[in-house]
């Protein structure tokens, strides 16, 4: 029986996950779209330049996608998350020193890569602390820190903080900076992981191939793989483009695209707590998920055809199932017959792996297919998620049961 006044406060651990998200992954990632422009003008990138570009991240985040989740199982979230932040500084840092496309492709890869290994842990964390009925909306604070993040870093990244900075560079070095930080107050968190790991305990130690195996057998994990391949490159896909194509083919403003683009997360940092709350009062994630693929499918859609007026609320429905839905999501992996807290990390890395393998191949298709007719990449992105929307159709239902575990730190 852990010692309740030996363990840290959930609401401690609850807050530094919604400050990872906000400041070590969403502001350095929400800047590099609003940023585009900038970095593109000053390195001489063409489209498909930048469209690569983007699919660097894409394919750093299914390298680690599922070494992350492996390495959260295998070694406790706290190490993994500290070591994480600090070399995704150094390597947003080293973004900043680009001369070309090729040193930002390669310098986006790694930072990437690292960055990409904080959101599994950062889930895990709260699947170990957080079950049954509070599990939802645990996951929507620490989304929240996300969406608040994008919405910031959209905001302000290229109309305040370059003119203040005095350009893309220094904002990155910024950016770095602020992970090193994080990394640094996770790294003096006092977590013991023999008391505060309880609900994973029985998998850390395992070999990785065993780890690996035992999730790798579940066939619902495999079919949340196929649902997050078309959305999370449909979306990512968007997020990467909205503001370039507004500013560059639809006339608008800088300031009027990087709203647009922010209204997004604006909108999800609103909804994502009450998309969490229904889902769990409901106890049905179905609830949201399949509103959530049905929304994207029509805010991607209509773009093409989209008047100004009509954009904002397209943006505006993206952003009710923006980060709610992610939540949901994360929640849906966590609840798999077989997953849990033991497996959470594992199952989310392979999830996300495929998701990230998808999104590498289609990013430059879509930039490509841009560079031929600005609207063809919304087309091909609507495909990406009728795909999703096909899989969810065999999809399982989970949160209909309340369990009977309580607080992991209480019954260790």
């Amino acid at each position: 029986m852990l010692n309740r006044a030996s363990r840290p406060d959930r609401r401690h651990i609850l807050s530094l996950g919604f400050a990872t998200h906000l400041f070590a992954v969403a502001m350095p990632m929400a800047a590099m779209p609003v940023l585009v422009n900038e970095i593109s003008g000053d390195l001489g990138l063409s489209l498909v330049e930048i469209g690569s570009v983007w699919a660097a991240s894409s394919l750093a985040n299914a390298f680690i996608s599922l070494p992350s989740g492996l390495i959260g199982d295998r070694f406790g979230v706290k190490r993994v998350l500290s070591i994480s932040c600090l070399l995704a500084g150094l390597g947003i840092i080293t973004k900043g020193l680009s001369n070309g496309f090729l040193m930002l492709a390669v310098t986006t890869f790694l930072s990437g890569l690292i960055t990409s290994i904080i959101p599994v842990n950062v889930h895990k964390t709260v699947s170990i602390w957080f079950q049954g009925s509070n599990l939802g909306r645990a996951n929507g604070v620490v989304s929240l820190g996300f969406g608040l993040g994008m919405t910031l870093g959209a905001m302000i990244s290229a109309t305040l903080l370059s003119p203040w900075l005095g350009g893309w560079r220094n904002v990155m070095y910024l950016y770095g900076g602020m992970n090193i930080i994080i990394g640094l107050i996770w790294l003096m968190m006092k977590m013991e992981t023999s008391s505060t790991e309880p609900a994973a305990s029985s998998s850390r130690g395992a070999p990785f191939l065993q780890t690996l195996s035992k999730v790798a057998h579940i066939k619902e994990v495999w079919l949340l793989g196929l649902i997050a391949m078309g959305r999370t490159a449909a979306m990512g896909g968007v997020s990467g483009y909205l503001a370039l194509y507004l500013e560059r083919y639809r006339g608008w403003s800088l300031a009027g695209a990087d709203s647009a683009l922010a209204m997004i997360s604006i909108v999800s940092s609103i909804a994502v707590l009450p998309v969490a709350i229904i889902s769990d009062r409901l106890r049905s994630r179905m609830a949201i998920i399949l509103p959530g693929t049905l929304a994207a499918l029509v805010g991607i859609g209509l773009f093409p055809i989209a008047n100004p007026a009509m954009i904002w609320l397209l943006v505006i429905l993206l952003g009710i199932f923006s980060d709610g839905y992610m939540a949901v999501f994360i929640t849906m992996i966590q609840e798999t017959r077989g997953v849990g807290p033991q497996y959470s990390g594992t199952a989310m890395g392979l999830v996300f792996a495929l998701a990230g393998i998808v999104s590498s191949v289609t990013s430059p298709i879509s930039y490509s297919l841009a560079s031929i007719n600005p609207n063809f990449a919304f087309i091909f992105w609507t495909g990406l998620v009728v795909f999703s929307l096909a899989a969810l159709l065999y999809a399982r239902n989970t949160g209909q049961l309340k369990t009977n575990t309580t607080d992991a730190g209480e019954n260790a």
